[in-house]
């Protein structure tokens, strides 16, 4: 029981390792895109700084040439400011696409997580603390859940949590000579296996009642509890 815990823990810290290293490494390459676009970006003063040295190079002294410089350092003003509202526009979008690429990391790994415990559920069984079975009142409570069956799948599950007390796998022949009171030889296999049918069907939910009853192959069929938390009342 020790190893299951350890092996349970190790396999939970390992998954919150690649969780952090997935993060860090969408972080990291979101980071290095940002950076090398926000370098190869032109610099919002460029034009500007070639207006300038226009009107440095050149003698210009007539009215209409330097309105054309006012004109033109107007439009390196403008392109510098449009220039800058882009940037922040990419930078609102880089810290968005983190935030997406991070959740559905989490989601991916959520999703892994849950498949390998329903893996784990199937491998290892119904985890049942307490079954109470009532003949009188028709009833089975299942770690306090209460299901109301019929008489014969009442009696189905009597016979299976008895022979689960007694370490004991019962074939389908089995299970109806004794709810009969024949002997098995002259019991149909087909007669047992029909009541354990009807018994899930009862049970309701497939997961539970297909981990609960379990099909031992070539043998029959068992209660897959442990045998001290069952009660007949």
């Amino acid at each position: 029981m020790r190893e299951t815990t350890t092996s349970a823990t190790e396999a939970r810290l390992a998954g919150n390792r690649v969780a952090t290293i997935g993060i860090l490494a969408v972080v990291a390459i979101l980071g290095v895109a940002a950076v090398l676009l926000f370098l190869n970006l032109p610099d919002a003063n460029a034009f500007n700084a070639r207006v300038e040295r226009i009107f440095v190079e050149n003698d210009l002294t007539s009215e209409a040439e330097i309105k054309l410089l006012e004109i033109l350092a107007q439009s390196g003003t403008a392109f510098s400011d449009t220039l800058t509202s882009y940037r922040v526009v990419i930078f609102v979008l880089m810290l968005f696409a983190a935030g997406l690429l991070v959740a559905a990391l989490v989601f991916v790994l959520t999703i892994i997580a849950l498949n390998r415990r329903m893996g784990e559920i199937e491998r290892a069984g119904i985890q049942v603390n307490s079954l109470i079975i009532s003949r009188a009142d028709r009833a089975v409570y299942l770690n306090n859940m209460e299901f109301t069956l019929t008489e014969a799948a009442i009696e189905t599950l009597a016979v299976l949590a008895e022979a689960r007390m007694d370490d004991d796998v019962l074939t389908g022949a089995e299970i109806e000579a004794v709810i009969s009171g024949r002997l098995a030889a002259d019991c149909d296999e087909a007669a047992g296996a029909t009541r354990i049918k009807r018994l899930r069907d009862a049970l309701g939910n497939q997961l539970m009642s297909e981990l609960l009853v379990r099909t031992i192959a070539r043998r029959g069929y068992m209660l897959s509890i442990d045998k001290d938390v069952i009660r007949m009342v």
